[in-house]
């Protein structure tokens, strides 16, 4: 079974802002897959799917940011999942907007979200889709995560839906090294 979480904050004062990334992404695979992340449980929002025969959860957690990781042990424990079978999406400042990078283990980066989630896990080992949001425009990063998006970033951001679908599909089916090497190159 694989666990699939999208990091965000929950309540629509957040629907459009750049610190929604992993609520987005997660939305838009589940769309894909013509379900919606609607059942509730363990502090999160989930619905269970299968792929090419592999189990797997989309999880956002309901928690505020800061404690994403409460609501992602509880389903590691219960569901018996290995922290090498957990793919976190997520808002990433230092990395050009609009770009994505894709990591097996690091720091957290400042990311509040990040922090709860190694908090929980005792570990840094987990794979990631980092989605870049940089800050360019001066402003202080807790606010800036908060702001919404722009229609031109918007755009932006949609057209990295099916590569970002083509990245979890490559983590599901235990590619995620081969995706590292495709996307992480494509995106300098």
């Amino acid at each position: 079974m694989k666990l699939i979480v999208g990091l965000g904050n929950p309540g629509k004062d957040y629907i459009n802002t750049r610190h929604n990334m992993g609520y987005f992404f997660i939305d838009n695979y589940a769309l894909r897959h013509n379900v919606e992340i609607i059942k509730k449980k363990f502090k999160g929002n989930y619905i269970k799917l299968k792929f090419n025969n592999e189990e797997i959860i989309l999880l956002k957690p309901t928690t505020f940011m800061n404690l994403s990781g409460h609501s992602i042990i509880k389903y590691l424990k219960y569901y018996k999942i290995k922290t090498e079978d957990i793919l976190i999406i997520y808002d990433d400042l230092d990395i050009n907007f609009g770009k994505i990078k894709l990591k097996k283990q690091g720091s957290n980066g400042g990311h509040n979200g990040l922090k709860s989630i190694e908090n929980v896990l005792k570990t840094t080992e987990y794979k990631r889709i980092k989605i870049g949001i940089s800050n360019n425009k001066n402003i202080d990063s807790k606010k800036y995560v908060l702001t919404n998006l722009s229609i031109k970033e918007k755009k932006t951001i949609d057209l990295l839906v099916p590569i970002v679908n083509n990245i979890i599909d490559d983590f599901i089916l235990n590619n995620f090294e081969q995706a590292m090497n495709k996307y992480n190159v494509k995106n300098k």
